[in-house]
């Protein structure tokens, strides 16, 4: 009995930041490093190596990098239409960091491709932020932060 009571209280608090009469539902956000790498570099990167860094301490993190996917041609049929995802040129790979702040951090880049070489280094600044993922009316998920490494070899925060 008491097992189910947590549960319903676990479950009230959840839904109690919704004022509007929605619902919120048990989706978060992963807290952490997001990589974009645009074409060409992505052709040659097979993962992104990181470094972390405040407060004096780095905290290592990996993502493995993915092909991304994009909207391909779409057909409509009266009220429907329907498209189909493609693979782009890009890649896209998220890397957990536990207990990263609302604040700057520094992020030391570094794409891996197949062999023992780089692909691309970078140190950026990047402030990661706390997302909404069901509004601002369900409360704020965890921060993360999106790099993205352009064409041109730049890196930017997105």
């Amino acid at each position: 009995m008491h097992r189910l009571a947590l549960i319903a209280a676990l479950f009230a608090v959840a839904l109690s930041g919704c004022s509007d009469g929605g619902t919120c539902t048990g989706i978060g956000t992963p807290v952490g490093v997001s990589v974009r790498v645009k074409a060409p570099i992505a052709a040659s990167a097979g993962a992104a190596e990181m470094e972390v860094c405040w407060d004096g301490a780095c905290r290592p993190a990996r993502a493995e990098l993915r092909v991304a996917q994009g909207t391909g041609k779409g057909s409509c049929e009266g009220d429907t239409c329907r498209a189909s995802a493609v693979p782009t040129d890009d890649k896209l790979g998220f890397a957990t960091v536990p207990g990263l702040p609302k604040r700057p951090v520094e992020v030391r880049l570094t794409l891996t491709g197949t062999g023992s070489e780089p692909v691309a280094e970078h140190t950026v600044t990047v402030t990661p932020k706390g997302r909404f993922p069901n509004g601002p009316e369900c409360g704020e998920g965890g921060p993360n932060v999106v790099l993205t490494v352009e064409a041109d070899g730049t890196v930017r925060e997105s």
